[in-house]
């Protein structure tokens, strides 16, 4: 018989492990649990008074439910001097990591304004640097969630160099994978360039600001009282300066646009913006373009109802609306497939190009180009806008950047002429002659050099002030020059427009042509880079 041997203190050794284990995760939690709660209530509380809500709260509204994975939850900081040593809470003031946005993957990072006001240190700059190259490793959109006091004082120039490491990153990611930063709060100084390279950025009017030097070095400098809002808030990024994409009401609100946005977007420029299964019939008629869009081509009308008329459901999700509004920029789908459009706005300016909207729409080209979102350009444009200001300002560099970024697209390419088209600003509205795939026109299209009454002006000047009845003479000529020379057939009877179309049939039509693109390939020629007009 053989007696089993029972090591007694090997069995005591076990359980205490077992008990140690318990309480190392018990730990683990603990400390997870206050990484999760912040520095401490009234920290959260004095976030709460600034209209604002926390960081894991925007977090949550992000992302697809229970998706997101954070790392380095415990990172602190290393620095000393200032007090530094004796604060050293978790994450250094930003959360980074990643989750599911309608069940695709995104990074994110977000600044944590109740530690040190969200400033970037040595730690908080590393945390984002590793979480930038994990989102281009990835080939994933990176969002940004900013509410930040800028470079952390106490840490010198090691917190500038954050900010280089951030830049050039984002740099490096620019047309590889989607950035889309959110900005929530104050963004100053250095920190406001990562937005700007950034290909999308989102504010929200009232808790928003955005700037290089506040209000009180704008006081000391100038002289000038302004106030945070007036200098750099979201209603001034979004219609003055152009810097804001989407200006939102609220934060819950931006979280959902940003989250929509996302949905339209490739993860990267190897892939294609996601498809969905469309519930609008491809083939559907827009019998109210006949009437939305007056013949007269010096009456004005809405060009977003024209682009509601024509893609899916009507849904779009317009950029810049409120900043050079007589161009639009928005995306949109056709039988469920995301393109991007860029229209003249009659209802503005007469839809006249300039120097902001020509940069504008240059932008939203190149973004499209970039992450191989296809283009259709309606066009309803009287020219290029005259004038000493514009001509100062450099309307020729500013227009020039829409054209190169048109010639330089590789992308299908769609043309449609809805009325008059005249002069350079035709050209530059992606025409034939600068490589757009295929061009149509409605039987209200006047393409011309100028319109028929200026072209009198200048063609029969002498004829015209010789006449008896200068007026009839006048009215004679310019009867003259639209029969000849502006009738809706003369540019397609010359190849530079494939089919005169039935407006009611532009949606159907756009469908088919960017149908038989849909697999286009084009190659730009061998160099490092161009040289594109700053």
């Amino acid at each position: 018989m053989v007696t089993e041997v029972v090591d007694v203190g090997a069995e005591r050794d076990a359980a205490a492990d077992i008990e140690d284990t318990r309480f190392k995760a018990a730990e683990l939690r603990a400390l997870r649990e206050q990484a999760l709660a912040g520095p401490s209530e009234r920290a959260t509380e004095q976030q709460r008074a600034r209209g604002k809500l926390t960081v894991r709260e925007r977090v949550e509204l992000l992302f697809d439910p229970g998706t997101f994975r954070e790392i380095e939850r415990f990172r602190r900081h290393r620095a000393s001097g200032f007090g530094l040593e004796d604060r050293r809470p978790h994450t250094d003031g930003v959360v980074t990591g990643w989750g599911e946005v309608h069940g695709r993957t995104v990074f994110a990072y977000a600044h944590d304004f109740r530690i040190f006001g969200g400033s970037l240190g040595e730690a908080h700059a590393a945390k984002i640097h590793k979480l930038m190259d994990l989102a281009a490793a990835a080939g994933a959109p990176l969002v940004s969630l900013s509410d930040g006091a800028g470079a952390r004082i106490q840490e010198g120039v090691t917190a500038l160099a954050g900010y280089g490491g951030i830049f050039r990153r984002n740099v490096a990611s620019s047309g590889v994978i989607p950035q889309i930063s959110v900005v929530l709060g104050p963004c100053a100084g250095g920190a406001t360039y990562s937005p700007a390279l950034t290909d999308f950025v989102f504010m929200v009017r009232d808790i928003s600001q955005m700037y290089i030097t506040g209000p009180d070095v704008v006081q000391s400098v100038t002289g000038e009282v302004i106030s945070h809002d007036e200098l750099g808030g979201a209603a001034v990024h979004a219609s003055v300066s152009g810097v804001a994409s989407i200006a939102c009401d609220t934060e819950e609100e931006c979280l959902e646009e940003v989250r929509y946005l996302l949905s339209l977007l490739p993860a990267n420029n190897r892939e294609l913006p996601p498809a969905v299964a469309p519930s609008d019939s491809p083939a559907r008629r827009v019998e109210a373009l006949l009437d939305l869009v007056p013949a007269d081509p010096s009456r004005a009308y809405d060009m977003r109802l024209v682009i509601e008329e024509i893609v899916d459901d009507g849904e779009m999700m317009e950029v810049h609306a409120t900043w050079a509004t007589n161009i639009i920029c928005t995306l949109a789908r056709l039988d469920g497939h995301v393109v991007g459009i860029v229209a003249n706005q009659p209802y503005s300016q007469a839809g006249v190009l300039d120097i902001h909207s020509s940069e504008k729409a240059a932008r939203f080209v190149q973004m499209c180009d970039a992450f191989s979102i296809p283009l259709v350009t309606l066009v309803d444009v009287p020219g290029f806008l005259p004038g000493r200001d514009q001509e100062h300002g450099g309307i020729i560099r500013h227009g020039a950047k829409l054209l190169y970024a048109y010639c330089n697209a590789t992308v299908p390419r769609v043309q449609v002429i809805l009325r008059k088209a005249y002069g350079g600003a035709y050209i530059v509205m992606d025409s034939r002659s600068i490589g757009c795939d295929l061009s149509f026109a409605w039987p209200t299209n006047e393409i011309a050099v100028m319109g028929a009454e200026g072209a009198a002006n200048v063609v029969f000047r002498r004829e015209i002030a010789a006449a008896d009845d200068p007026a009839a003479a006048r009215a004679q000529r310019i009867k003259e020059y639209k029969k000849e020379l502006m009738h809706p057939y003369y540019a397609a009877e010359r190849g530079l427009v494939d089919e005169v179309i039935d407006p009611a049939d532009t949606r159907a039509a756009l469908i088919d042509a960017l149908g038989a693109l849909r697999h286009k390939e084009a190659a730009l020629p061998s160099r490092k880079h161009g040289n594109l007009p700053m």
